[in-house]
């Protein structure tokens, strides 16, 4: 039953896509014949970058102490926040060990990943705080070696925030390197770089289709594409804050889609004018206008089940609610990345650094996969222990199951501990 008071005529460009994934084929393909020198190439013609890639020590040191102590005492509040906050969820990973029979013993932990490689995107938007949430959250999961990346901004290397804050949150080594060739460079161990086992950070279609095809050969935290903001809004919430936040999320892209369900047809349509009376005066409007006006949606529904319906069916990876019933959507919404409950929070809160993680899944993800933290950094593996007389007593069945599936050197390993622990019977 839901209704579009407004909707955007721009969907998925498939011709584009398939652009991206070739150039980004050629380039990793060349990456992993020609290694250094091709990192070397790619660095110059893409970010005009020629000098040394590994930021030295005596570098970090002058730009800590050239940023200003305002930037370095919230930057350290909002580390503080997000780390204590993975340390939580650390405690909640608990190893197991139980006897599930006589004599069988089962049990898994969990283990870091011991290497691990974190991308900054720099572009228009540093994202400075994607520091404190990849390489701030390896830190609490025990990673034993971190490689911090991130593009050239200028002459002088890194943006200086970004640079602070890679060091500040625990990066081993830092490298002013970006794209595709930074995130090769960290899988297959290019220009002095210790190879890594995992790769993470969000950054600009190349970087997200990069990560794409070098999952396997390394692990990845997720693939993030354009930002999403949805916001489930009814007759008590304010139009003017509900506009504030849709927009707040625009100005990442032309392509950031931003969505409101409601219940109010009436507070639909003020949004609607709410959204285009703020863009007069908003210093990010050249892209937000854009965003809202190709990707831009309000779905007007019936009832609260159904606004969530609508809302899991989007999956977006920020999902807002500001209704009179807030405990009630916080119970029964399944599908998003991040959750901001009632109008006193908002996405900008999760971004910068009140604790949960920014890197969240995009384009319906949210379906199948929560976003980056301390758990993606560790491996959860089994281990199996058995006294001579339950693997005894196990080895017949196991052995009847191998013969069923014709895998006689399977059966033959049970069969030999029939003969070797059995009692003959």
């Amino acid at each position: 039953m839901r209704r579009y008071l407004k909707t955007g005529p721009k969907t998925e460009d498939g011709e584009a896509l398939q652009r991206v994934e070739e150039r980004v084929r050629a380039m990793l393909a060349h990456l992993r014949q020609e290694r250094d020198a091709a990192v070397r190439a790619y660095a110059e013609e893409l970010d005009g970058w020629v000098q040394p890639f590994r930021v030295q020590r005596a570098q970090i040191d002058a730009v800590a102490t050239r940023l200003p102590e305002t930037f370095k005492e919230d930057f350290a509040v909002c580390q503080q926040q997000v780390q204590d906050f993975a340390r939580r969820q650390l405690d909640s990973l608990i190893e197991i060990e139980a006897e599930v029979g006589p004599g069988i013993t089962l049990g898994h932990r969990h283990i870091p990943v011991r290497n691990v490689g974190c991308y900054i995107p720099g572009g228009k938007y540093p994202l400075v705080s994607a520091a404190i949430m990849s390489v701030g959250t390896a830190r609490v999961a025990g990673v034993s070696h971190v490689i911090g990346c991130a593009p050239p901004r200028d002459a002088d290397g890194i943006f200086a925030p970004t640079l602070y804050a890679l060091d500040a949150a625990g990066a081993d080594e830092i490298y002013c390197l970006g794209g595709v060739q930074a995130l090769a460079s960290m899988a297959l161990g290019c220009v002095g770089m210790t190879a890594v086992d995992m790769i993470t950070g969000p950054g600009n279609p190349y970087v997200a289709e990069a990560k794409r095809q070098l999952f396997g050969t390394v692990g990845i935290d997720l693939l993030a594409g354009p930002t999403e903001i949805l916001i489930i809004a009814d007759d008590s919430a304010d139009p003017k804050l509900v506009a504030t936040d849709l927009l707040g999320q625009a100005e990442h892209g032309p392509d950031s889609p931003a969505w409101l369900v409601t219940t109010s047809e009436a507070l639909g349509n003020q949004v609607i004018a709410e959204v285009e009376r703020q863009l007069e005066g908003l210093p990010t409007k050249d892209i937000a206008a854009r965003s809202w006006r190709d990707f831009g949606e309000v779905v007007l529904v019936e009832n609260d089940d159904e606004a969530i319906a609508v809302s899991d069916d989007y999956a977006p990876e920020h999902l807002e609610v500001m209704t009179a019933r807030n405990d009630y959507f916080l119970a029964k919404l399944r599908n998003y990345g991040s959750l901001f409950v009632g109008e006193e929070t908002t996405v900008a809160y999760g971004d910068k650094g009140i604790g949960t993680n920014h890197t969240l899944p995009t384009g319906k993800a949210a379906r199948y996969t929560g976003g980056l933290w301390v758990g993606k950094f560790m491996k959860t593996v089994t281990y199996q222990r058995m006294t001579p007389e339950a693997s005894a007593g196990f080895a017949p069945v196991a052995s009847r199951q191998c013969e069923t599936e014709s895998l006689l050197a399977h059966k033959i390993t049970a069969d030999v501990r029939i003969d070797r622990y059995g009692d003959g019977n």
